[in-house]
């Protein structure tokens, strides 16, 4: 199986001001869920991890992130791609638990439930913590340039809590133009044979 892991907030949507608490609230990166259709028709899985301690922290509860992740999918599926599933630590940060972000407990649950090696699994995010945790699973990271990375770029020297394996790509179109292979150009179409001249026909003897 071909699974690609992404981040939720900055990879898939925009940032909010603080915490997105609400659907109305959720608003898709420009050009993302048409990534993430892409990604499908190439025959790669797409599954969200993301870490929501707004949960922990009473700030929204279950029933508003299931409808926030709803309108996700729907939008997804409007663009003709799918998100498998989507998984997410609720736990704050003085909670001290092994699924949030950057430790890998969230990734080796997805590796599990999808039967697959770390090493073959495409981790991809904007925030550094989803890709620490990556590192740690195994997987092959990629950095998308949106969400709290937009300042950053391909080719640039990039801050030391990003994994020194991490590939970098200028949005997450552009690292799905990168993984799958190149479209054939379409082969030009023949030429038209050339008009036959009409003559006089020969004289029968």
């Amino acid at each position: 199986m071909k699974l690609v892991i992404l981040d939720r907030d900055g990879t898939l949507n925009l940032l909010g001001d603080d915490f997105i608490t609400s659907p109305e609230e959720w608003s898709a990166q420009p050009g993302a869920l048409e990534a993430v259709a892409r990604l499908n028709h190439g025959g790669w899985r797409v599954v969200v991890a993301t870490n929501q301690p707004g949960l922990g922290r009473g700030l929204f509860d279950v029933v508003s992130l299931n409808a926030i992740h709803a309108k996700m999918l729907r939008q997804a599926a409007a663009a003709g791609g799918r998100i498998d599933a989507v998984f997410y630590c609720p736990h704050a940060p003085d909670e001290a638990c092994h699924c949030r972000e950057p430790a890998p407990g969230l990734l080796e649950q997805i590796c599990d439930r999808y039967g697959v090696e770390p090493f073959d699994v495409q981790v991809v995010g904007s925030s550094a913590e989803h890709l620490q945790a990556g590192a740690a699973l195994g997987a092959q990271v990629h950095l998308v340039c949106s969400g709290r990375s937009a300042h950053l770029q391909p080719g640039q020297i990039l801050p030391i809590d990003f994994p020194a394996t991490t590939r970098v790509h200028a949005s997450l179109a552009a690292f799905v133009e990168q993984l799958l292979p190149p479209t054939p150009a379409p082969l030009p179409a023949p030429a038209p044979e050339a008009a036959t001249q009409s003559g006089t026909p020969p004289l029968a003897y």
